[in-house]
């Protein structure tokens, strides 16, 4: 009963999130998602442009719960839909609104019969899980999408991909659960996996998510969960933004690196990374845990050029 609850508060929560998305379903009958929508959708998530983002929400969720009808490839043509709106919810700390459309994703992941899509499902999952708390079932749902991919004698690179991320997203659970142990297995297990696709294809495949710089950047957050700021940091330094190819997960870096470097007492250049998260992606910039960063650094250093008007101009969110 109180799992039932909690779902259908969130999934209330996702119809409001979206704009209203019953009426949009309502004029949207039998439309069906096109081909390029979710590839779009994905690129301006990976500029960080989630105003635009967000526009586009209303219709794409409609056209995705028609296709999510339709069998498992409609299903599998869903999964990545809901895992996307699933991600931007957590971008605007929305929580039971990123766990509401990971369970979507789980359910029409199973549907499409595709792993890859599972695996992708989980990783959604993971995050609202070990922000309320949960990070043993997080880490229990990542193992379970690790080891399905593990079954394939000969893993495409789709899958090397998945299964890489997968063990990046449990490594970095298993840190903050300050279970050091088993993140740095993940963690090795990634950077293995790095190495694998790499070696057998030549390259990091277009698309695709894992590559080495992925790892140093998921190790910066990992050591710093984990309290071992000296070694966060040394990741950082090794870390070449330009190696990472979206500015989300330039930003990403950038505030990864800015929270260690608070940690250690470095103020000055915690504001120098948070500039330059801005100069990635503006909107990250105004992500609610970054003005957290930013509201730090404006009271510890009131006095370094350019942070109150840094502050002030972060404030001011994008219309959604």
């Amino acid at each position: 009963m109180e799992r039932r609850r909690v779902l259908g508060t969130g999934l209330f929560a996702a119809v409001l999130w979206t704009g209203s998305t019953t009426s949009v379903l309502a004029g949207e009958r039998g439309q069906h998602l096109a081909e390029e929508e979710l590839p779009a959708a994905r690129r301006l998530f990976a500029a960080g442009r989630y105003d635009r983002l967000h526009q586009m929400l209303p219709g794409m969720v409609a056209r995705a719960s028609e296709s999510e009808r339709t069998g498992p490839v409609g299903a599998g043509q869903a999964a990545g839909v809901w895992v996307l709106v699933s991600q931007l919810a957590v971008k605007e700390a929305e929580m039971g609104t990123a766990a509401a459309f990971a369970v979507r994703a789980g359910t029409a992941a199973r549907r499409s019969g595709r792993p890859v899509l599972l695996a992708a499902a989980a990783r959604a999952a993971a995050t609202p899980l070990r922000r309320t708390g949960r990070a043993d079932t997080a880490l229990q749902l990542l193992r379970e999408a690790h080891d399905e991919l593990g079954t394939a004698p000969r893993p495409s690179a789709a899958v090397l991909d998945a299964s890489g991320m997968v063990a990046l997203t449990a490594a970095y659970t298993a840190a903050q659960a300050r279970m050091p142990s088993v993140a740095e297995q993940f963690a090795s297990l990634a950077e293995q996996t790095a190495a694998r696709l790499l070696r057998d294809r030549g390259r990091v495949p277009t698309g695709g998510e894992l590559s080495p710089a992925q790892c140093v950047l998921y190790r910066v957050g990992i050591h710093q969960k984990l309290g071992d700021v000296d070694r966060a940091l040394a990741y950082a330094a090794g870390l070449e933004p330009a190696a990472l190819t979206t500015p989300e997960r330039r930003a990403r870096a950038a505030t990864d690196t800015a929270r260690a470097l608070l940690t250690a007492g470095d103020v000055a250049t915690a504001f120098v990374q948070l500039q330059l998260v801005e100069r990635a992606a503006p909107q990250e910039a105004r992500r609610h845990s970054v003005r957290t960063l930013t509201a730090e650094v404006a009271a510890r250093r009131p006095d370094l050029p350019g942070v109150t008007a840094f502050a002030r101009r972060t404030t001011l969110r994008p219309a959604t």
